[in-house]
């Protein structure tokens, strides 16, 4: 493909964003982080090294620039999105008209999702709309009714209720298909098969920890996330090619379940899938751990009014502001730990104004209850757009569009 010019002849410097290492906040030791959680300080370095994945690099930005002639997220030039794999290959299949397509999921395992389950959509939105590519999502009922205390059918409830907040993301409805496991496994089924058939009980053992008092269906399902890697999953959409790889955005917890699916892929005749990997969005307690929908003080849910926005951020996001405003004058904020300012990384756009704030916090000259106030603000507005789409989500669904 012929790269369309663009100005863009650099990717400016962002602001800096919390290290490497996030935040602590208080005696932390080496952080553990499975699929099924995320505890302690995470040093991002070392676990993007110890799963054998590659960092993005800024001349890869810079190619997607060239070769789209769009800006790059500001999640990417933020290091927010900061490894991979086989995404190389991905920006090759572009460059030389090759399809391919995008992957991602949610386990729905409560009636609202937070803003942290927004970060791998929004992402995907804009690599869809970027790359003008299809797009599987796929709910996980399954998944939670094996590892919460859940009926089946509640988890199917949920996994519907969900889908209306994904869709109003915005994702482009004729390249997008949305999915529960329990409604199209038999499409995944003989994927799901053939993947099973590749992956041993040591392998489970060694990858995911299970044990012989888990569920026999906890040690099946990681075949069922693994199948839609591969293109015959969805005969409606691309056929009987295999010769489509697929990106997943997903935030580094996920990895284990698609190394497991990379070592089969070739077995079975497919492309390794390629994966971009985020930081975790943290808790308003700190940094050490991604938000939970499992605790209401611990996110912000999309279906916050603006009085308990403004109440969770004042009350219970994490200050690496000083205890008094001599102090805070003295001694500035400790911007790598403060949760209002890492929440601003993410959700404030302009690059500037965000390294203005930054200086002016860590350099004393700005309080917390200001910082706060600015956040605030930002997500009282984020939130209530997505609402009004929800909104015409639910009216388009009971109209049977989405049905």
């Amino acid at each position: 493909m012929a790269e369309p010019q663009t100005q863009t002849q650099e990717l400016p410097t962002p602001p800096p964003v919390a290290s490497s290492s996030s935040g602590d906040t208080g005696a932390g030791e080496e952080g553990e982080v499975t699929p099924f959680l995320v505890s302690g300080k995470v040093d991002y370095d070392r676990l993007r090294q110890k799963f054998g994945a590659e960092p993005l690099t800024p001349e890869m930005l810079l190619r997607i620039e060239r070769l789209t002639g769009r800006p790059v997220h500001h999640w990417l030039r933020r290091g927010l999105f900061y490894s991979h794999r086989s995404f190389n290959e991905i920006l090759d299949a572009y460059e030389h008209r090759r399809p391919f397509y995008l992957y991602t999921g949610r386990g729905p395992s409560s009636e609202a999702m937070h803003l942290g389950h927004l970060v791998p959509f929004l992402m995907t939105k804009w690599l869809q709309d970027t790359f003008d590519v299809p797009l599987v999502i796929q709910m996980t009922d399954d998944e939670k009714f094996l590892w919460k205390d859940l009926t089946l059918e509640e988890c199917h409830r949920l996994a519907i209720e969900n889908s209306r907040d994904i869709i109003a993301c915005g994702f482009n409805p004729n390249k997008t298909f949305i999915f529960a496991d329990t409604d199209y496994i038999g499409s995944l089924y003989p994927n799901i098969l053939k993947i099973s058939r590749c992956v041993t009980e040591n392998q489970i053992r060694g990858i995911f920890g299970f044990e012989g008092t888990d569920f026999i269906g906890k040690w099946a399902f990681p075949s069922t996330q693994a199948a839609p890697s591969f293109p015959t999953s969805f005969p409606h959409i691309f056929g009987r090619r295999v010769d489509i790889q697929c990106l997943i955005p997903c935030a580094i917890d996920q990895d284990p379940y698609f190394r497991m699916t990379r070592d089969v892929a070739p077995r079975l005749g497919f492309h390794k899938p390629a994966l971009i990997h985020s930081k975790f969005f943290p808790a308003l307690q700190g940094l050490n751990t991604k938000m939970s929908a499992s605790s209401e003080v611990t996110a912000v849910y999309l279906t916050d009014t603006p009085k308990q926005i403004e109440d969770k951020i004042k009350r219970h996001a994490f200050s690496g502001g000083r205890d008094t405003k001599k102090l805070q004058e003295e001694l500035g904020a400790d911007v790598d730990v403060d949760v209002s300012y890492q929440y601003l990384t993410f959700f404030l756009e302009d690059d500037a104004e965000l390294e203005r704030i930054r200086q002016e916090y860590k350099g004393g000259r700005m309080m917390t209850s200001v910082l706060k106030n600015i956040l605030i603000n930002i997500l009282k507005e984020i939130v209530a757009r997505h609402q009004v789409w929800s909104c015409f989500v639910v009216v388009w669904w009971w109209l049977g569009c989405g049905r």
